[in-house]
């Protein structure tokens, strides 16, 4: 195998065997046609965004600080008028107050939810998180919607993993009133829920009953595809900022889009009723968090070309991943399952030894809060625990699968998958001779 400079960069300097580079390429060259697929959806993106901020006259003196209540922020109001305009929604609501993916969900719930009313989940069990929020049956009174009386129930996947139309159409009772999608796969092995059907399961929703609330979890899903659950009939999404639209800038946050009388009403939980959005510092953070939006549907491109490297290289030695190469994305997740921990803490610490910062840090297996299961994380990022930037983690529990996401630059994602496999090698937990 003759290699080029870059390949005999990465043998000298960071002992990558020839074998392993030989193998990456050919998954690399096998991925060409479905790279230039997700440029076009770039490019897309990225003018969408651009759009946004231009009719809504960004300015610099939207970056300055304002202090105390935040009153009259006309940085933070233009902030959520563009973050509603990429969204197709009429009102947003983008804090960093909102402290990750979860809150902004469980704000965006108990806004929504009244006691007596039922929130339905038709993508199986929810997030182990968002488990927390719900409330299990025999816990210690913690303040969860079911402390609050609203019940809760969830619609089982299909046995191809994919949502029950019917099942979903059964279970919508009186007491119903939020029907809530997690479009990403979370600990779940299943894929992402496509745009498309978010389409369906909408417009099944709303057929149903005119007054029923669609919500979606969109971690992980923005700017994977042209439209957002927004464009398709969804009311209302949620999602985190140090995932895919912050750009890996965003040092916090969260968001929330949908019409302005939902948002109103989520808004008098963030804070309190009678306040709502018109108080809020925003602490000099919106220069980061809309440099990060511009920049977002160019690292989601390069997080979306790591994830399909990943599960290419992973699927050619005879794991199972999840989603399938050949199964349209819909998040930036990719799932192996290898069916043995020692594979799965090697490969999440082999990611961790790629990382910028604290690279020289081993992770291991520990009790993560909101978490049932012990989970090893790797995430040495400039923004702590931004799962934008090259990161893994798994939950402790058979058959051992670890998930991969993120990636600021597509060479940094590559590199990732590289080192992975080269670990594994040298540790002897893959057959060199597999790799031929």
């Amino acid at each position: 195998m003759s290699l080029n400079s870059y390949e005999k960069y990465l043998t000298e300097e960071w002992g990558i065997s020839p074998e392993v580079l030989s193998l990456i390429n050919a998954c690399e060259k096998r991925l060409m046609a479905r790279f230039r697929s997700l440029d076009e959806k770039l490019a897309v993106n990225q003018l969408k965004v651009l759009k946004a901020m231009q009719e809504n006259n960004l300015s610099d003196s939207h970056f300055a600080w304002n202090t105390g209540y935040g009153y009259d922020d006309a940085g933070r109001e233009t902030v959520e008028r563009i973050f509603a305009s990429v969204f197709h929604t009429e009102a947003a609501l983008v804090r960093p107050n909102l402290v990750n993916g979860t809150h902004a969900l469980a704000a965006t719930l108990f806004g929504l939810l009244k006691p007596g009313e039922e929130l339905l989940y038709v993508t199986g069990t929810p997030y182990d998180t968002l488990q927390t929020v719900i409330g299990r049956e025999g816990e210690e009174y913690k303040g969860t919607l079911r402390d609050y009386g609203i019940a809760f129930r969830e619609v089982p996947l299909d046995d191809q993993g994919d949502v029950d139309l019917d099942a979903v159409r059964a279970a919508v009772s009186d007491r119903t009133r939020v029907v809530a999608i997690q479009r990403s796969t979370g600990y779940a092995w299943r894929p992402a829920v496509t745009i498309e059907k978010i389409r369906e399961i909408a417009s099944l929703v709303h057929e149903i009953r005119s007054d029923l609330i669609v919500m979606v979890d969109n971690c992980y899903g923005e700017f994977v595809d042209i439209l957002e659950p927004t464009n398709v009939g969804a009311d209302i999404i949620a999602g985190s900022l140090i995932k895919n639209p912050g750009g890996g800038l965003a040092l916090t946050g969260g968001y929330i889009c949908g019409p302005e009388k939902l948002i109103e009403r989520i808004s008098y939980r963030l804070t309190c009723p009678g306040i709502g959005a018109e108080c809020g510092l925003t602490f000099g953070q919106n220069r980061t968090v809309l440099q990060g939006l511009f920049l977002a549907p160019k690292v989601t491109n390069a997080a979306l070309k790591g994830a399909m490297l990943c599960g290419e290289v992973y699927s050619s030695l005879g794991f199972e991943v999840c989603p399938s190469v050949d199964t349209p994305r819909s998040d930036i997740v990719e799932a192996i399952k290898f069916n043995h921990p020692d594979l799965c803490i090697g490969f999440c610490q082999a990611i961790q030894s790629v990382s910028p910062v604290e690279s020289f840090v081993t992770p291991i297996p520990w009790d993560m809060p909101g978490y049932q299961d012990q989970v090893i994380m790797a995430s040495g990022s400039f923004v702590q625990g931004s799962s934008i930037e090259i990161s893994a983690d798994a939950p402790l529990r058979p058959p051992y699968i670890a998930y991969y996401q993120g990636g600021l630059t597509y060479e940094h994602a590559r590199f990732g998958i590289t080192k992975s496999l080269q670990v594994l090698v040298d540790r002897k937990l893959i057959d060199a001779a597999a790799l031929q």
